[in-house]
């Protein structure tokens, strides 16, 4: 591969749209292994026996789309104004309302109005207001990062990094009890991902922002030339993802 070539798929990377929370463009170029648990049909199955759910941190609907027969309430939030007007066309057929969320953590729904709350990947969980706006009974089911996901790609970019703090799964279970939830399942994975060429690594940084916080190409250039070479010289970059899922209930 010549230099050319990397500036090509480099460019490439750069210019493909990153809306939405689809994944597609990584078709033949990256990999990841999925979860045993099956979260979307685990949504799937849920939603079709509750009569209000919501969704959280929506993205682009994509998850959500998949639901085979939706409630004859359901909302969904989205923080991204980019990402609003994809879930709107996406949840179309669902009949899904799309509330843009603001950055406070509070929802604007009244108290008990949802038996379900459901969202994957998370930004933040706001325990309390999602206990608050469970019906007594309602179940709240997440599929979240785990502590360190992706942590061999950011060191690649960033350098060594110190142990994770956040976003580890007891944490979260404290953090539900405390709002007043009883955890009643809770299940973790790593999961291998292997990206095949330097377009794919590009594509995802700016994608998912949070695994190199302000990323951009041309200030993390000279990183992104020795792992073009890395990846070229072992055929591929191999990271690891951490997720882990957990179901909290608001006593009846």
């Amino acid at each position: 591969m010549t230099e050319h070539r990397f500036a090509d798929l480099v460019a490439e990377a750069a210019a493909a749209s990153v809306a939405g929370w689809d994944f597609s463009w990584l078709d033949g170029r990256a990999t990841e292994e999925r979860p045993p648990w099956s979260y979307a049909r685990l949504v799937g199955a849920r939603m079709a026996k509750v009569s209000a759910a919501l969704d959280l941190d929506t993205g682009g609907g994509e998850v959500l789309a998949e639901v085979p027969q939706a409630p004859p309430l359901l909302v969904a939030t989205e923080a991204w104004p980019p990402n609003v007007e994809v879930a709107r066309r996406t949840l179309r057929r669902l009949g899904a309302t799309v509330v843009r969320a603001g950055t406070e953590p509070v929802l604007p729904f009244r108290d008990g109005s949802f038996e379900l709350v459901t969202s994957r990947h998370p930004v933040v969980t706001w325990w309390d207001e999602i206990a608050r706006v469970l019906r007594p009974g309602g179940t709240y089911l997440s599929q979240q990062i785990g502590p360190g996901t992706m942590r061999e790609l950011s060191e690649a970019i960033l350098g060594p990094l110190p142990a994770p703090d956040t976003r580890h799964p007891g944490q979260a279970v404290a953090a539900a009890r405390t709002a007043g939830l009883t955890v009643v399942r809770l299940e973790e994975a790593t999961l291998r991902t292997v990206f095949h060429d330097i377009g794919a690594v590009v594509w995802f940084l700016r994608k998912v922002v949070w695994t190199v916080p302000g990323f951009d190409v041309d200030r993390y250039r000279p990183q992104l030339e020795r792992l073009d070479g890395r990846i070229r010289a072992e055929g591929a970059f191999v990271a690891h993802a951490r997720r882990f899922l957990i179901e909290a209930a608001r006593p009846a």
